[in-house]
C-alpha cells in the first residue's frame, strides 16, 4: 500500500443555482473530506490509496463508501457506528475566504468524531508507505486529538512516513490558541504541508516560509503554500526550493489545497526530485481550482509528466483553464 489516509469525510450538497443557502430551491449532493480528498485524487493518479474513517450506518455513510471506493480507495477498514450518524455539510459555490461564501457544517456528535485510538485499526493505519493526516481531525474531538497525538508520536520503529496537512479551520478550534496544538502534531511529521496564511493565523507566525521553518525544525520536509505565488519546500538537506505556481483562471477555490497536497506525495512516492514534486502539486492544484466543487479529475501521469518537464521560462508562462487536464487539451497559454 502507498498511502493511508486517516479523517472525516462528509456528504457535501451545494447549491445548483447561484444563491444564499436561505434562498437556494434545490442543492447537488457530493462528497468532501481533506483525506479522502487527497486519497481519490492519488487513486486516480496510479497509486494504491487506503482511506480509514468512520460512518454512520445510514445512506450517507453507503454513499461515501461507495464514491470513493469507485476511485480505486481501499474503504476495507472504513468503521460503521450505528449510533452516530455521517456528517454532513452544506455550501455555497466559491472561495471560502469570501464574505459571501457560506458553509453550515451538521458534523458535531458524527460517527468520524468517535475515531480514538481505542477503536480504530492502528495496524491498517500504519500499513502503507506514507500515512497521510491532517489538522481537520484532531479538532472534531478529544479522542480524535488523542488518536493523532499517537500515529505522529516518533515512536522506534513501525511507523510510516507521516505526512500532515495542518489544515487550520477556524470555525473548528473555538478558542484561537487551541489551534496552537497543531504546531505540536506537525513537530511529530516527516513531512509537513502548510499555508503562509495559516501559519499566521495559527500560530501568529509572521515573516514567511523561512520563519515557518525556524519555528518548524523537526520534519525533514516542510512545504509552505503561498497560493498563486507559489510553494517552497525545505528538505532534509537543509535546501530551499521555491517553484512559482502557474497561471489559472479559477472556476471554485475549494479543494485545492488537498490536490496539492496529493500531487506533491504522488512526486515523493515516484522518487522525483523536489522542484518536481512541487510542479506536481500546482498541477493538480489547478486541476481542482478549474473545476466545480471538492473533487476533480487529475490530469494523466503522462500530460502532467509533460508539463512538469517544461523549462523554467515555459513554465513561468504557463496558462491553465478550464478543461485543460484532458490530453490534447491546449492548456498552454503564453502570456506577455
Amino acid at each position: 500500500m502507498d498511502v493511508v489516509t486517516l479523517g472525516e469525510s462528509m456528504v457535501t450538497f451545494v447549491p445548483s443555482v447561484p444563491g444564499r443557502l436561505a434562498d437556494v430551491p434545490s442543492f447537488d449532493r457530493g462528497i468532501g473530506g481533506a483525506e479522502s480528498n487527497v486519497a481519490c485524487v492519488l487513486a486516480a493518479a496510479g497509486h494504491t490509496v487506503r482511506w480509514v474513517s468512520r460512518v454512520g450506518a445510514d445512506g450517507f455513510g453507503d454513499h461515501l463508501v461507495d464514491t470513493i471506493g469507485a476511485y480505486g480507495v481501499d474503504t476495507s477498514a472504513v468503521r460503521r457506528d450505528p449510533a452516530r450518524p455521517t456528517g454532513i455539510y452544506f455550501r455555497t459555490a466559491g472561495d471560502r475566504a469570501t464574505d459571501a461564501h457560506e458553509v453550515a457544517y451538521y458534523r458535531a456528535g458524527s460517527a468520524a468524531s468517535a475515531m480514538s485510538s481505542q477503536n480504530m485499526d492502528l495496524a491498517a493505519i500504519r500499513s502503507g508507505r506514507v500515512l497521510h493526516l491532517s489538522g481537520i481531525t484532531p479538532a472534531l474531538s478529544p479522542g480524535c486529538l488523542d488518536l493523532t497525538a499517537d500515529l505522529t508520536a516518533r515512536i522506534a520503529a513501525g511507523r510510516p512516513l507521516v505526512s500532515f496537512d495542518v489544515n487550520h479551520r477556524p470555525g473548528l478550534w473555538p478558542r484561537p490558541d487551541d489551534a496552537r496544538v497543531l504546531l505540536d502534531l506537525a513537530r511529530g511529521a516527516d513531512l509537513v504541508f502548510v499555508g503562509e496564511d495559516e501559519a499566521e493565523d495559527a500560530w501568529g507566525i509572521t515573516g514567511g516560509p523561512d520563519a515557518i521553518r525556524a519555528a518548524l525544525p523537526e520534519p525533514a520536509t516542510l512545504v509552505v503554500k503561498r497560493g498563486a505565488d507559489g510553494a517552497v519546500a525545505y528538505d532534509e538537506h537543509g535546501v530551499r526550493h521555491t517553484e512559482p505556481a502557474p497561471r489559472v483562471d479559477v472556476v471554485a477555490a475549494v479543494g485545492a489545497g488537498d490536490a496539492f497536497a496529493a500531487g506533491y506525495l504522488s512526486g515523493a512516492l515516484r522518487g522525483l526530485p523536489v522542484p518536481a514534486r512541487l510542479r506536481h502539486g500546482h498541477l493538480m492544484a489547478a486541476a481542482a481550482l478549474t473545476t466545480p466543487g471538492d473533487l476533480a479529475a487529475p490530469p494523466s501521469r503522462a500530460h502532467a509528466d509533460r508539463l512538469a518537464d517544461l523549462d523554467g521560462a515555459s513554465w513561468g508562462t504557463l496558462h491553465l483553464g478550464p478543461g485543460w487536464t484532458a490530453d490534447g487539451a491546449v492548456e498552454e497559454v503564453r502570456t506577455p
